[in-house]
């Protein structure tokens, strides 16, 4: 099996990542395409918590991932090999983990925060996506998921929002902005300005990879 084309997402917390990644994946099979997230790499440490501990533990620090599991998966994918991965459930207990079977493709994405700060990471993608949204709007997006999803409380997201959201995103991804091959400023609430973006993508990666 060749090299896969390696493709890079980064983008902070309501920056339209998940979105985003949703358009890009329907322009492709599964068999075309493989998903690495970051999100289902973190060190499981949520469920020793009492709730005040929870809501002051800063999860948007590179310490936070295994990132030597993260690389290893990746580094496997890029041999042909299928990796199984245990779904990372947000804290949430209710929500039973799957397991996921991720197989490599032709193109594969790897997706997260940390992904450019991740030296060995950043190295091995062929194209780096940043994505990124004005602040109050990131801000909404992050406060209609975590109050609805993932059942905070309104201070506990505006504690976790301007105590460690911001610094990280400040410290650990937008150093890395410049040296990105396309910068996407994700502020639109039509569904229709990100299909086309993806469109545009897709049908360059088709013609270059895939033909």
């Amino acid at each position: 099996m060749n090299k896969p084309f390696i493709i890079g997402i980064a983008g902070g917390s309501g920056s339209g990542k998940t979105f985003f990644l949703k358009c890009f994946l329907e322009h492709f099979t599964e068999a075309e395409v493989c998903l690495v997230s970051q999100d289902d790499y973190y060190i499981p440490v949520a469920h020793n918590m009492t709730k005040e501990e929870n809501r002051l533990y800063n999860f948007d620090l590179p310490a936070t991932i295994d990132h030597a599991h993260f690389e290893d998966d990746i580094e496997k994918l890029i041999n042909g090999e299928v990796i199984l991965k245990k779904e990372y459930t947000f804290n949430n207990p209710e929500a039973i983990p799957k397991i996921l079977e991720i197989k490599p493709a032709p193109i594969m994405i790897v997706e997260g925060l940390f992904i450019l700060h991740f030296k060995k990471i950043a190295a091995s993608l062929d194209l780096k996506i940043f994505i990124e949204a004005d602040d109050d709007i990131a801000l909404q997006r992050r406060l209609k998921r975590d109050l609805i999803e993932r059942g905070y409380s309104h201070d506990d997201v505006m504690y976790k929002w301007i105590n460690h959201v911001v610094p990280a995103y400040q410290e650990y991804l937008l150093p890395y902005k410049d040296e990105c091959d396309q910068v996407i400023t994700n502020n639109s609430h039509v569904a229709d300005d990100i299909i086309c973006i993806t469109e545009s993508i897709s049908k360059q990666l088709r013609e270059k990879v895939l033909s």
